[in-house]
Order: structure tokens, then C-alpha cells, then sequence
């Protein structure tokens, strides 16, 4: 088993809508970014990616490339998904943390559970999603952003040939 450890942080824009861990969040100004801006869908990305050896989210998708341009987060998530599983791991569970005075997250952490727990491929049982607040301190705590922490538990799956596989 391998743990990883994921960051993203994003100003506002209001220009774009926002969501997070592949929800629409309507009422609130979205993030600024290359794609769509869901730091929780790049955190979790970077924290399987990380816990299995296979670079960051950067690496994979470059925001100096034009094809990532607006892209679904949820779906760059799914791509690290498979590059994980093409390294023989999978993702066991995740907890992530966002770090904001507004929106409030628990009214939809269920919806991000179900959401991010599809796309991970192990369910939203096992996906936890906790909002907190900064206590008005920093740029987060005056409302400039928001900042993501995620950790992901990753196992490999036993290969035939492997010792204590047969």
C-alpha cells in the first residue's frame, strides 16, 4: 500500500461557474484555471498520482497544452485512474479537505462523494469530504480562493507470477 498527498488552490473568477468534485455549484463565483478549475477533482488527481510513482497532475495534463483547455476535471481524474491501473494499482480510499470561508461544502459533499467515488472506481463509501474554514485568516479566509488537501491510499493488485499470488 502507497499513500499520496495532493494540493490545488484556485483563485475566484466570476466569470466561470464552479465546481467542485465534478459538482455545479450555483450562487458562488467559480475558479480560475487552465481546465475547469475543480481543485478538488486536481487534488485527488495529484494524490493518486503521487501515491503510485506516476508524476502529477502537470505532467499528465500541461496547462501550456491547448487540448486541456477547459476540460472536465472529473474526466482528467478518470485518465488517472487508468494510469494507475495500467501500473497495476488501485485506489483504496480518499479524504480531502477544502479550505474555504464560502460556499459551504457539506450541503453537497454527498453529491462530490458520489460524483469523485464513480470516477475512482471504488465508490462513494469510501471517499470522505470535510469543509473547513480558515477562520477568516489569509487569502482563503477573506474570500480571494479556495485551497484543496487530499490523501489517497493506494494498493497494488497481485499479479499472477507474484509471490502469494497463486
Amino acid at each position: 500500500m502507497r499513500v499520496g498527498l495532493g494540493y490545488d488552490s484556485h483563485r475566484f473568477d466570476p466569470a466561470r461557474p464552479l465546481i467542485l468534485g465534478g459538482v455545479p455549484i450555483s450562487g458562488h463565483p467559480g475558479l480560475s484555471g487552465h481546465s475547469d478549475g475543480d481543485a478538488v477533482c486536481h487534488a485527488v488527481t495529484d494524490a493518486i498520482l503521487g501515491a503510485a510513482g506516476a508524476g502529477d497532475i502537470g505532467s499528465h495534463f500541461p496547462p501550456s497544452d491547448d487540448q486541456w483547455k477547459d476540460a472536465d476535471s472529473v474526466e482528467l481524474l478518470r485518465t488517472a485512474v487508468d494510469i494507475l491501473e495500467r501500473e497495476n494499482y488501485q485506489v483504496v480510499n480518499i479524504d480531502v479537505v477544502v479550505i474555504c470561508e464560502t460556499p459551504k461544502i457539506g450541503p453537497v459533499a454527498a453529491a462530490m462523494r458520489e460524483v469523485l467515488g464513480e470516477a475512482l472506481r471504488i465508490g462513494p463509501g469510501f471517499v470522505s469530504i470535510k469543509g473547513k474554514t480558515n477562520e477568516r485568516m489569509g487569502w482563503t479566509g477573506s474570500g480571494e480562493g479556495l485551497a484543496v488537501h487530499a490523501v489517497a491510499l493506494v494498493d497494488r493488485v497481485p499479479q499472477s507470477g507474484d509471490p502469494g499470488a497463486d
